[in-house]
């Protein structure tokens, strides 16, 4: 995967780069973490505040693992981004999807299809004012800010219902977001919502945090550590991340570790797993 691409431009919010670890008592007042901004810094990133820093921070002394498994989870988006493409998508949703990374859902789509169109959405509004300025001037690409906690009110939104045509194939992405909701927040309902709308042939694709397989206690310290920082983590079960795809029929190698999902590679799961799987509507 390409590295971290930094460049931004000039009319974009700048976020403070305070460096170094961080102490609670640097954090500005009201200043709270956020998962995009915790994923950036995870990720390489410098789109992030001292709250997001702090949070990261303490996930990575919870279990040093977690930078990995934010690049495999990038990793596993590109593959199943580009596996779309190749088989006929031409429109994707990108949701909760955090500060512009290379390669980004439209550069890795349109290098197998250059008309795809794409949206993304997130409820940041410092992200979505990123992604806003830096795809001003690429037609087909619209950001738009939106939560998926939602689903109605984003695939509502006008900006999106002018690009996407739901009578035809779409590819909707949720990586690494849906561990972020609440069980009360009812992650089911959200992935139905948008599931509802897709035509056949339309791919969904998921990556989640789970708890089989894990070990107990590196899951509770990693959810202590977001959670310290007013970030809910909530690993649940395949078999439940599993039951989204009714309706569907996954894609070989179906829902697996994020690491070994098509085309796959012999990366061992850590001791926390993330899984990841696509699905075709059939």
């Amino acid at each position: 995967m390409a590295d971290r691409d930094h460049s931004r431009d000039a009319r974009l919010v700048v976020v403070p780069d305070l460096g170094g670890d961080v102490r609670p008592e640097e954090l500005a007042p009201g200043q709270a973490a956020n998962p995009a901004r915790i994923y950036d810094y995870l990720l390489g990133g410098k789109d992030n505040y001292a709250a997001d820093r702090l949070a990261a921070q303490r996930a990575i002394a919870a279990m040093p693992e977690v930078r990995n498994i934010a690049r495999a989870n990038r990793r596993f988006l590109a593959r199943a981004v580009r596996y779309a493409a190749e088989h006929g998508i031409g429109q994707f949703i990108d949701l909760g999807t955090g500060f512009p990374t290379s390669p980004n859902v439209h550069e890795v789509a349109r290098g197998m299809r250059p008309g795809a169109k794409v949206i993304y959405v997130d409820n940041d509004p410092v992200v979505t004012a990123h992604n806003r300025a830096l795809r001003a001037t690429v037609p087909g690409v619209v950001a738009i800010e939106g939560d998926i906690r939602d689903p109605r009110a984003v695939l509502a939104d006008g900006e999106l219902t002018e690009l996407i045509d739901f009578t035809a194939p779409v590819a909707v992405l949720f990586v690494a977001v849906l561990h972020f909701i609440r069980a009360e927040e009812d992650p089911a309902r959200i992935v139905a919502a948008f599931a509802g709308r897709m035509a056949p042939g339309s791919y969904l694709i998921v990556s989640h945090g789970v708890s089989d397989d894990t070990e107990p206690g590196a899951v509770a310290e990693l959810a202590n550590a977001y959670g310290r920082s007013g970030v809910p983590l909530v690993p649940r079960t395949v078999a439940e991340v599993g039951s989204w795809f009714a309706g569907f029929e996954l894609i070989r190698p179906g829902l697996v570790d994020v690491t070994r999902w098509y085309p796959g590679t012999a990366a061992a799961p850590g001791p926390v797993r993330v899984v990841a799987g696509a699905g075709r509507r059939l």
